[in-house]
């Protein structure tokens, strides 16, 4: 019975070993998966959020600005005309 138990102690211990490795490798990949989507990331020169952001204020308030412009020169042509 003794031997029994040793032979499932065995196991027992090889089993949490081997989650043990396992859980490593896991870890390794996820690393190495992690590491490949930077690399892929800044190959594709991309742009940060925050520049894009400040980029598409900053062309919207010029948006604004030649709207602005527009109205001014219309009404300066309509001035001129009488």
């Amino acid at each position: 019975m003794s031997q029994n138990n040793r032979i499932f102690d065995d196991l027992g211990r090889l089993m949490n070993e081997a989650a043990g490795v396992a859980d490593g490798v896991r870890r390794e990949v996820e690393t190495v998966v992690k590491s490949q989507a930077q690399r892929i990331v800044v190959d594709m020169d991309l742009v940060k959020r925050e520049d894009f952001d400040a980029l598409r204020e900053l062309v919207q308030v010029q948006g604004e600005e030649i709207d602005a412009l527009r109205k001014e020169l219309a009404a300066l042509k309509v001035a001129k005309a009488n």
